[in-house]
């Protein structure tokens, strides 16, 4: 261990490691806070995963629709692995540290799922919108190998978008003594705020990417909404109206599961950092927890094609 006068003889200084939090004020009941949380990253993985597998084995569901609904489940899956792992040590061990590399390559996979998860509800929005204007077309626009391409164009610019993020965190001097995160994960305002440098660049990249990103991505949707409102409202029969309108309405609530949360802590991070830790970290967890533990639920329930092919995958799987 260095003495603090042999710290002022450094020129840059990195941390070997973080120290993670958890959850501040409440770090003696970890253990109870754990169940929960194991509880979630359970339903999470598990619900998720009956998605993809039930789509996989069933012929009916291979479809547009259903495609982008495997892109939305493997995303939840990806962004429940990248937390869990630091999440539960913390809760269940008391294991707070976290390498400064590793730290990096969590944030930046965190960061790339939700960037990722964003822009597959545009990518389900728009699947709406070609089939409520246009149903005869439906199939021939969407085809698989527009879907392929789709999906490559979102891995793509999220990698693209965040690919900087972990470099513009390694050219920052830091101070010793300042490697205490707020949460029980690498998120990286948290991150870049243990840095004693002009972080100027970071906020201003992060912005960029926020507003690029998720910004975009919203306009986007409300646009997609706006328009097939227009056509749902030009459709003689009611009937034919609510039925159009109930194939939207899984997607309208994963997007207000997974926009909500981003908007706020985007808002918390910039204008709230008088608001108390535990203010924060509950945001954040909202932000990267809930929406994969509640879109299969939303889909499972008002889905009764998914969810009848969920059913069928336990059954096949107590068979077996």
């Amino acid at each position: 261990m260095l003495s603090p006068h042999s710290y002022a003889n450094i020129s840059f200084f990195q941390p070997p490691a973080f120290l993670m939090i958890g959850i501040p004020g409440l770090e003696a009941i970890h253990g109870w806070i754990s169940i929960p949380f194991s509880s979630m990253y359970t339903v999470a993985l598990t619900g998720n995963w009956l998605i993809l597998l039930a789509v996989r084995r069933t012929p009916s569901l291979h479809q547009p629709m259903y495609f982008f609904l495997s892109m939305l489940a493997l995303t939840d899956v990806g962004l429940t692995l990248s937390t869990l792992p630091t999440t539960l040590a913390v809760l269940w061990f008391d294991h707070r540290l976290i390498g400064f590399n590793t730290c990096l390559v969590q944030m930046f996979f965190l960061h790339s799922f939700s960037v990722v998860e964003s822009s597959v509800l545009l990518a389900m929005s728009f699947d709406r919108f070609v089939a409520i204007s246009n149903p005869l077309r439906y199939a021939a626009v969407l085809t698989n190998n527009v879907i392929l391409r789709i999906g490559l164009a979102i891995m793509a610019r999220a990698t693209l978008c965040l690919f900087p993020v972990p470099f513009l965190i390694k050219r920052l001097n830091f101070c010793p003594g300042r490697n205490l995160l707020s949460h029980s994960f690498c998120f990286h305002p948290d991150v870049m705020r243990r840095a004693c440098d002009d972080i100027t660049i970071n906020i201003r990249y992060g912005l960029f990417v926020v507003l690029s990103t998720c910004g975009i991505d919203s306009l986007l949707i409300i646009l997609s909404y706006t328009l097939i409102l227009h056509t749902v409202m030009g459709l003689a029969s009611p009937r034919e109206r609510v039925r159009a309108l109930n194939t939207c309405v899984s997607h309208i609530l994963a997007v207000f599961v997974f926009f909500i949360p981003v908007i706020t802590i985007s808002m918390i991070h910039r204008f709230g950092r008088h608001l108390p830790h535990i203010v924060h970290a509950f945001v954040a967890y909202v932000y990267l927890v809930v929406p994969p533990v509640l879109n299969p639920i939303i889909y499972s329930v008002k889905s009764k094609p998914i969810r009848e092919a969920m059913l069928r995958v336990l059954k096949g799987k107590r068979q077996g």
